[in-house]
């Protein structure tokens, strides 16, 4: 009996179906694709095993823009970021000992959707975002301490959308949204 490999080139990863899924929600926030679209998309990616097959739920959409990624990082101290700073489509903030305070009520954000990457030892960290903005922590580990984020009662629609991920050990995490 002849043995198969363990992955054929056809068949897809788990890292290529999440990224689909994540191009099909961004296509939706931007509004290129309408909810029924989505959620046939969505159903096509999930049920998806080989490359082709999740390449023609993805077909209509536009080419994927090279994510523009910036690090801010720091062993200890504070890492400090206010004012009218262009904010990148994918920012990784690492801090071993420090705090770290990101503003983005000011700051210049050109995409809809925005993924904070936090890595974070000890310290906390406080990100105050725009009054319009939707904030996803769902893929968020807080540690030791919980996360204190109050979802506003009104908000504008057409606001970007903050995607916070990764890690934080000893540190609390604070969101507020700007009263502006």
């Amino acid at each position: 009996m002849t043995s198969l490999p363990e992955e054929s080139p056809s068949l897809i990863r788990e890292d290529d179906r999440d990224a689909a899924v994540r191009r099909l929600r961004e296509a939706y926030a931007e509004g290129l694709i309408a909810h029924e679209v989505l959620d046939e998309r969505l159903h096509q990616v999930l049920s998806a095993t080989t490359r082709g097959a999740l390449a023609s739920a993805l077909v209509s959409l536009p080419q994927e823009p090279p994510a523009r990624t910036a690090t801010i990082g720091a062993a200890g101290g504070r890492i400090k970021r206010r004012g009218a700073w262009r904010v990148p489509r994918v920012l990784k903030v690492e801090s071993a000992y420090g705090r770290v305070r990101l503003d983005l009520s000011r700051a210049i954000i050109e995409h809809p959707v925005v993924d904070i990457e936090l890595q974070l030892g000890t310290g906390g960290a406080r990100i105050t975002v725009p009054r319009d903005a939707v904030v996803d922590v769902e893929d968020l580990n807080t540690g030791w301490k919980d996360l204190r984020y109050r979802v506003p009662r009104r908000s504008r629609p057409g606001g970007p959308v903050i995607r916070l991920h990764g890690a934080m050990g000893y540190g609390r995490l604070r969101i507020r949204h700007t009263l502006r």
